[in-house]
């Protein structure tokens, strides 16, 4: 495998990117040239919402491709372009040979939510504390158990009375891991629902290899009311979906929100305030698990 690394302008960087795309290249990535310098920017906005813009002033565009042959010849077609001036190419080089799979799984260990309840991988051994455990192979969907968000929802499943979450809904499932946990912690009749296909798939997947039962599906799926509705997106969907997710809860049931960040919890509170009282319940690095509670 060839990597070729080109140095462009900011305004240069989606269609040299494109471009490369469109000559086969095996993935094209963009970097900060000027990462660890005094001239280093931060591009990203808050956690989890999409880059505001397509690289930096100057970024660093990373193309792979299969041979040299291959790499070498993407370069000769596109220095002479139009839309590559101002860019230059930086290097052609082999990548090293490199165990993929072994590189990728190093960088998933096991995760304790409680000192007893684990998210394992599965080619790892289960720490010997693990009472309970959900057996996770890192997907398409989000949902590792290593971001604060789930940790925190996870946590508050694993604290309930037992007994207490009965029938639940996941609403924005990921990989199907809340939905997961609520099963591990006695929850019945669980829902786990997304508007990713992918993710319905990744939830399956997941439940079947940790012998849950489970119904998965688009968010039509959910149906009726729920004593548990768990929903861990972002604070502007979730503010959007006050009205329904508020609609499932059942009297007595507890409503779960997480991907909100400390700021963002008044905003939050204004939003479900004509439906349920919000209350934060959890924080960790900057998030915070926001709860409620429907009147018996």
């Amino acid at each position: 495998m060839f990597e070729l690394s080109l140095l462009c302008p900011e305004d240069r960087v989606e269609t040299v990117s494109d471009a490369l795309d469109a000559l086969d290249a095996l993935s094209v990535s963009v970097e900060d040239a000027d990462a660890q310098t005094e001239a280093e920017q931060a591009l990203f906005g808050e956690p989890g919402m999409p880059p505001p813009k397509e690289g930096w002033q100057r970024s660093r565009v990373i193309a792979l491709f299969p041979n040299e042959e291959a790499a070498r010849e993407a370069c000769a077609l596109l220095e002479p372009q139009d839309f590559f001036e101002g860019c230059s190419v930086l290097a052609v080089k082999p990548v090293p040979e490199q165990d993929w799979v072994r590189l990728t799984q190093s960088q998933f260990a096991p995760v304790d939510i409680t000192p007893d309840f684990w998210i394992v991988p599965s080619w790892h051994e289960l720490p010997e504390q693990a009472r309970v455990s959900i057996r996770l192979d890192p997907g398409l969907a989000f949902g590792t158990g290593t971001h604060p968000t789930t940790r925190m929802c996870l946590r508050w499943i694993a604290r309930q009375p037992q007994g207490s979450l009965g029938r639940t809904l996941d609403y924005g499932c990921g990989s199907g891991i809340l939905a997961i946990g609520a099963a591990k912690f006695g929850a019945t009749q669980i829902d786990a629902v997304d508007i990713d296909p992918a993710a319905v798939e990744s939830t399956n997947y997941n439940a079947s290899a940790n012998h849950v039962q489970l119904r998965s599906g688009l968010p039509d799926a959910a149906e009726g009311e729920y004593q548990t509705v768990l929903a861990n997106i972002l604070a502007t969907p979730l503010k959007v979906l006050a009205p329904l997710l508020c609609g499932r809860v059942a009297a007595g049931g507890s409503l779960v929100l997480a991907g909100i960040l400390e700021r963002q919890a008044d905003e939050l509170k204004q939003a479900y305030a004509p439906y349920l009282k919000l209350e934060v319940a959890d924080s960790e690095d900057g998030w915070i698990l926001m709860t409620a509670q429907r009147p018996a």
